[in-house]
């Protein structure tokens, strides 16, 4: 019996080599076929010379007045030219490297040819032809290899939904279909390729792209359940009277969004389900003392903890922090990197084995097999998209299923924390510590550069500090950028009676320790480095942060390194040094000194680069939708996550989960990586 499931080598046409092409493209089967959706339309609709602007692509239509000439000027190159004419004005078209058209063109008759116009030279670069008359409004475009055409792949198309329709069977309930006025799945997939008219052809993603979403969150909630199920988490009783206590001998008040997200994470500490949960506050909004004080609420309960970091930069300042807050108590802190030292190092591996060390930080030295612990039942890893999927999994396996908290500095959009995730609880500081003032930022071209350097020295002179980052360590060949290195060599020179230091990833772990020191006491004045810097480093007294070639740099990027400043009492000022080109980049510099919000500006940073350049890699187990755009479509997304609760909780959900359309391999890729 003829299904969905069928190999594409059933239809007529379909042989070996076109088998092989398809399949280069990832289509195997019926199924793949009717949902390798176009990624753009071309308006194909027959225009008038009179209501067509330069550069656009459109359709002509004329009648041929000259012959079809054809020249060619090196190997596999040529040059097709002729005539039409349209209401009395003679147009000229051209097509290159397809000599075979000529056939198409014949003296006298109507020809309509698809191309981009030149209204300077009236006229056309020819791309396609479509004989005497175009029969639809809207033309499919579509990812093909070079052996596979788009004539060739649309045929095919056509073909199959002519074999296959009465085999496509409804996915979405029923209910579902009424309330938000959805097509039909069958109608649907035939629009996505051949759409009547633009509305048909928005109804129809419409459509897609909620069912997508829906079933891509009806199995991860299923997933998250059936998880919570199994792996039921211990409930830490911890001793909220001590935690109190140690609360008050804090040097500083708690903002009312640290009290409110610490109470949360307490609460999850009680509760009997293992704990998975999201920090997000944007840079300087003290995450890190919120996960002190639940590691502190853990460390009551008897449980070892501990914090993960990505550098060692990071690990040695919160680990200085830390021995500050609990000297006046009896946990032990340890750090563990690369640079600790063997003699050290086996003591702290003695200690975390037998549970005398209550609290660790660390970087990926933590995962080592040597790192064992004797209760670890609360972890903690800051700037978590930093670390792979495998590396947080074997620090949670360190423990018998320890709560887990994340944090990140990089404000995450609703969309990508929904779909990224998961179900996955989210607690959020929107709020700075008292005392913070917001940092000015400005946009300046090069040339304006000498006169932020003027305008800094005094202050610096003055007592305050000062960051100078470069996209690039050294000089490169093929990039005309600002180089740390060389802007360190100039900085000494304009600046003789002031101590510049210069930072870079290149340089060893204890050389890159030994800067930092030097900065954070004052024995350096202006740093010259790259975006080594860019996560947590904390100096109060640095009020200048000055960004060369900033539009090399996303949005979250720069405010990333915005944040090194204003970590004090005193003003503060960022300088975005960028001549941009393109809109993207002055859209970028626009933005950056209009607000000063993570949120706005990681929303920002989503919708014009994309999630999959959101944190500036590729983000571990970040799902690639097929038709969904979480930056466009974030209205349906959160529809389908309500919509997709609501049916969890009653008896149909089961029924529902056997019948996913699409690829629910995204759901369980992207659910382990948070869950497995």
């Amino acid at each position: 019996m003829a299904s969905l499931q069928d190999s594409v080598a059933v239809l007529n046409g379909v042989g070996p080599k076109m088998l092989e092409d398809l399949a280069s493209v990832g289509i195997e089967t019926i199924l793949d076929l009717l949902t390798y959706f176009p990624f753009r339309f071309d308006d194909i609709k027959e225009r008038e010379i009179t209501e067509i602007f330069d550069g656009e692509k459109v359709v002509l239509k004329g009648l041929v007045v000259s012959d079809a000439v054809v020249n060619y000027y090196g190997p596999k190159k040529s040059r097709l030219a002729f005539r039409l004419m349209q209401d009395g004005v003679v147009i000229n078209v051209t097509f290159f490297n397809q000599p075979y058209l000529a056939q198409k063109i014949i003296l006298g008759e109507n020809l309509a040819v698809f191309g981009k116009w030149d209204a300077k030279k009236r006229a056309l670069t020819g791309m396609k032809i479509f004989g005497q008359a175009v029969t639809a409004d809207f033309q499919p475009v579509y990812h093909v290899v070079k052996s596979l055409s788009q004539a060739r792949l649309i045929k095919i198309i056509h073909q199959a939904f002519a074999d296959y329709s009465s085999y496509i069977t409804e996915t979405l309930p029923a209910d579902l279909i009424k309330k938000y006025q959805l097509l039909d799945r069958a109608t649907a997939l035939y629009a996505m390729h051949f759409p009547k008219d633009a509305t048909q052809g928005h109804e129809s993603r419409r459509r897609v792209v909620f069912e997508e979403f829906f079933y891509f969150q009806l199995k991860m909630l299923s997933l998250k359940q059936k998880e919570q199920q199994k792996n039921v988490g211990s409930t830490l009783h911890f001793d909220n009277q001590k935690l109190k206590q140690f609360i008050e001998t804090l040097p500083f008040e708690l903002t009312t969004a640290q009290k409110k997200v610490t109470n949360e994470i307490c609460r999850d500490l009680l509760q009997p389900i293992h704990m998975q949960r999201l920090l997000q506050g944007d840079v300087g909004s003290g995450k890190t003392i919120v996960a002190l004080l639940a590691m502190y609420a853990a460390i009551t309960a008897g449980a070892q903890t501990a914090l993960m970091v990505p550098t060692e930069i990071l690990a040695q300042q919160h680990f200085e922090t830390f021995q500050k807050l609990l000297k006046e108590t009896p946990i032990k802190v340890g750090l563990l990197t690369s640079s600790t030292k063997t003699a050290e190092k086996r003591e702290i591996l003695a200690q975390l084995a037998n549970g005398e060390m209550n609290l660790v930080i660390g970087t990926h030295a933590l995962i080592q097999e040597t790192v064992q612990f004797k209760n670890l039942g609360f972890v903690v890893t800051d700037e978590q998209h930093r670390f792979g999927v495998n590396q947080r999994k074997t620090l949670r396996e360190k423990g018998h299923f320890p709560e887990v908290l994340f944090m990140t500095a990089t404000p995450i959009p609703r969309t990508l924390a929904i779909t990224a995730f998961g179900e996955m609880d989210v607690s959020i500081i929107d709020e700075l510590p008292k005392g913070r003032q917001k940092i000015l930022t400005k946009w300046v071209r090069p040339p304006q550069f000498d006169q932020v350097m003027e305008f800094m020295a005094p202050k610096i002179k003055a007592g305050d500090q000062a960051y100078l980052v470069s996209p690039l360590i050294g000089e490169s060949e093929t990039l005309d950028l600002e180089n740390a290195q060389a802007l360190f060599v100039e900085t000494q020179a304009n600046f003789p009676d002031l101590k510049v230091g210069l930072l870079h990833g290149q340089m060893t772990s204890a050389e890159k320790n030994e800067i930092m020191g030097q900065f954070k006491e004052n024995n350096i004045q202006i740093l010259v480095t790259t975006t080594v810097v860019e996560v947590g480093v904390d100096v109060p007294n640095a009020t200048f942060m000055i960004i060369m070639d900033a539009d090399r740099f996303g949005l979250s990027q720069l405010h990333q390194l915005r944040g090194r400043v204003g970590r004090g009492s005193k003003a503060s000022l960022c300088v975005l040094v960028a001549d941009p080109k393109g809109e993207n980049g002055k859209e970028r510099m626009k933005i950056m000194t209009e607000t000063t919000d993570g949120f706005v500006l990681a929303q920002k940073d989503l919708e014009m680069r994309g999630p999959g350049e959101f944190f500036g890699q590729k983000q571990s187990g970040l799902p690639q939708f097929q038709v969904g755009d979480l930056a466009r479509d974030e209205d349906i997304l959160q529809l389908a996550q309500q919509e997709a609760k609501q049916l969890l909780a009653n008896e149909r959900s089961a029924e529902i989960l056997q019948r996913p359309p699409f690829k629910e391999a995204l759901a369980q890729q992207v659910f382990s990586s948070y869950f497995d």
